[in-house]
C-alpha cells in the first residue's frame, strides 16, 4: 500500500498543472452551487422599467421569479458559467500560484507574502477575466427578466450579430477595475486568516472554509458599486432606455447610476452579492485546497 501524502510535507507550490486543474474544479463547483442567488443579484442591479422586474430583496425575488417564471429561470445561464469558469479559474489559480512563487510568497520566514498575495491575486485576475468576460456577458443576458435566450450559442451569435465583438468586452475595463481590488482583498484576507487559524500549515478544511467565506464577503462588499456598473454595461443591449443602451463605458455607467439613484444605486444587489460570495468563496477555497492536496505528490 502506497504511503499517504502528508499535506504539511508538500511544497506550497504544487506545480502549474495541479494548481490549474484544482482551480478549474473549484471554480465550476463555486459558481454552480450559488448560481440562483447570483441570478437574483443581476436582476436587482438592472435598471428595469417594468414593475414585474423590480424586487425588494432576496426572498421577494425568489418567490416572484419562481412563481411567475418557474424555479428553472433562476438557473438560466448556468451553462455559460460552467463552460467559462473551468478554463478561467484554471488560468486564475495557475497564475496566482506561479506569481506567488516567483515573488517569494511561499518561502519560509519571508515577510513578502503580504506584498506577494495581492500582487499575485491581481495578476491572476487580469489573465482570467480576459477569458471569462464574454461568458459573463452571455450569462447576464440570459439572467435578465424576460430574456429571449435559452442557449449560450444562440445568445453569443445574436449579441455578436447585433452589437459586434465590442459587446463582449465593453465591461472589461470595469471588470478589471472591480476585480483587481476584489481579488487582492480576497487573497490578502484569506492568507491572513488562514495563517492565523492554521499557523502550522496543516490541511485544515475548517480554516479554508472560514478564511474563504470571510475573504469573499469583505471583497464582495467593497466592490459592489463597480459590480452595479458592470451589470449595467453587460446588459445594456437588453434595455429599451436609450441612455442605458448606448452607455459607452464605466464612467458613463457610474454617472447614470448616480443620476438615477444617488448613493443608494451603488449598493444595488449588495445583500445577494455578499450572500453569494461568502459561501461560494468558502466552497471554492475548500475545493481548491482539497483538490490540490489530493492531486499533488511529493517532489
Amino acid at each position: 500500500m502506497a504511503d499517504e501524502v502528508e499535506y504539511e510535507a508538500l511544497s506550497p507550490n504544487a506545480g502549474l498543472s495541479v494548481n490549474m486543474l484544482a482551480g478549474a474544479l473549484a471554480g465550476i463547483t463555486e459558481h454552480s452551487v450559488m448560481f440562483p442567488v447570483d441570478s437574483i443579484k443581476t436582476r436587482m442591479q438592472v435598471f428595469a422599467t417594468s414593475p414585474a422586474a423590480m424586487y425588494t430583496g432576496i426572498g421577494n425575488a425568489f418567490t416572484r421569479i419562481s412563481s411567475t417564471e418557474g424555479v428553472r429561470a433562476l438557473w438560466r445561464g448556468v451553462s455559460s458559467v460552467i463552460v467559462g469558469a473551468g478554463p478561467a479559474h484554471a488560468v486564475h489559480f495557475g497564475t496566482y500560484e506561479a506569481v506567488k512563487e516567483l515573488t517569494g510568497g511561499n518561502r519560509e520566514g519571508n515577510v513578502s507574502p503580504w506584498l506577494s498575495a495581492p500582487f499575485a491575486g491581481a495578476s491572476a485576475t487580469i489573465a482570467s477575466d480576459a477569458l471569462m468576460n464574454p461568458f459573463d456577458v452571455i450569462k447576464q443576458r440570459m439572467q435578465v427578466h424576460q430574456s429571449e435566450f435559452r442557449s449560450i450559442l444562440t445568445c453569443a451569435r445574436t449579441v455578436f450579430r447585433k452589437e459586434g465583438i465590442s459587446a463582449f468586452y465593453v465591461s472589461y475595463p470595469t471588470t478589471l477595475t472591480m476585480t483587481v481590488p476584489f481579488t487582492a482583498a480576497q487573497f490578502t484576507v484569506y492568507e491572513y486568516i488562514k495563517k492565523l487559524m492554521n499557523p502550522r500549515g496543516d490541511y485544515s478544511p475548517l480554516s479554508h472554509i472560514v478564511a474563504g467565506g470571510i475573504a469573499g464577503g469583505v471583497a464582495a462588499g467593497l466592490t459592489t458599486p463597480l459590480d452595479v456598473a458592470k451589470t449595467l454595461l453587460q446588459t445594456r443591449g437588453t434595455s429599451t432606455d436609450p441612455e442605458i443602451r448606448y452607455c459607452r463605458g464605466m464612467l458613463d455607467a457610474l454617472r447614470i447610476i448616480w443620476r438615477r439613484d444617488g448613493l443608494r444605486g451603488f449598493s444595488r444587489g449588495l445583500t445577494p452579492r455578499v450572500v453569494t460570495h461568502m459561501p461560494s468563496n468558502a466552497l471554492c477555497w475548500l475545493s481548491y485546497e482539497f483538490f490540490k492536496a489530493t492531486m499533488r505528490e511529493r517532489p
